[in-house]
């Protein structure tokens, strides 16, 4: 399929969605990275400008880089934006949460409390104004699990869930030129293209280090398991390495409860 009927159908899905359910409106939280970023762009082609509402959610970790990246794309786009720092409340469940996690909130315990924390931020929003919260999890990261429980995986629908993370890079610039193409500034940023992807849940986190495989390995190794359906030893005869086959398709298995709990996507005709 080609990259502007993805696009195409990503967009129709998320309008027809929200439509069905009542929601004129929809609400995004701004990470400024990149599936923020396309979510957003795919929001104002849905629904307008005037209805996409963006929210900044600084905590702890978050660069200025991604601040800056997150305004300048809601410029771009021309969206509303409001800024609602999570540090406040985090702090709050430290103190409140360090006794019963054994002295002090760290670890995976607080990375995840932290994304817990935007969401509950977000949901307030859209409790308070009638917004549908969209989805920003894409394909690669739900099949690894890489993602938080009633946080970032919390939404009404989820527009790129059915795309692989580097198919989300191929829709952003495919987006950019067309915008480029018509005379317009392109959306996305460019540094947001060119940045290591990061929750920026820890100090120097990374995604691809975190889940200790790259995007583009991870993402050819996920579409022979899943599109081709090549087991563990067809994809290692396929030339993927035997450890890296047995460590990702574990954790697609051990992760799939996640999964069961994340919001509906339009994948059904991606990768027919």
């Amino acid at each position: 399929m080609q990259t502007s009927e993805r696009y195409r159908l990503c967009v129709e899905a998320l309008r027809d969605y929200a439509g069905n359910a009542g929601f004129a409106d929809v609400v995004i939280g701004l990470s400024g990275g990149m599936d923020s970023s396309i979510v957003a762009v795919m929001s104002v082609d849905a629904f307008g400008a005037d209805h996409v509402h963006g929210v900044l959610l600084p905590g702890p970790y978050s660069s200025e880089h991604s601040f800056d990246d997150a305004r300048e794309l809601a410029d771009n786009l021309g969206i509303e934006t409001s800024v609602v720092s999570i540090c406040e409340p985090y702090e709050a469940f430290e103190r409140v949460l360090a006794r019963a996690c054994g002295g002090e909130l760290a670890g995976l315990a607080a990375e995840n409390t932290q994304a817990r924390c935007r969401m509950v931020c977000l949901m307030a929003l859209s409790n308070a104004h009638g917004w549908m919260l969209v989805n920003t999890g894409n394909k690669s990261e739900a099949m690894m699990g890489y993602s938080t429980l009633y946080g970032d995986t919390a939404g009404a629908f989820a527009p790129i869930g059915g795309l692989y993370k580097t198919d989300v890079y191929d829709l952003a610039r495919w987006r950019n030129e067309q915008a480029a193409s018509a005379g317009a500034v392109p959306p996305v940023p460019e540094r947001v293209f060119t940045k290591p992807p990061s929750a920026e849940l820890s100090p120097d986190q990374e995604d691809e280090k975190s889940m200790g495989i790259d995007y583009p390995t991870l993402d050819a190794l996920l579409r022979a398991h899943i599109e081709r359906g090549l087991d563990a030893q067809a994809l290692v005869a396929d030339g993927f390495d035997a450890a890296t086959v047995e460590r990702v398709l574990a954790t697609v298995r051990a992760t799939a409860f996640k999964r069961a709990l994340e919001p509906p996507f339009p994948d059904a005709a991606f990768y027919a």
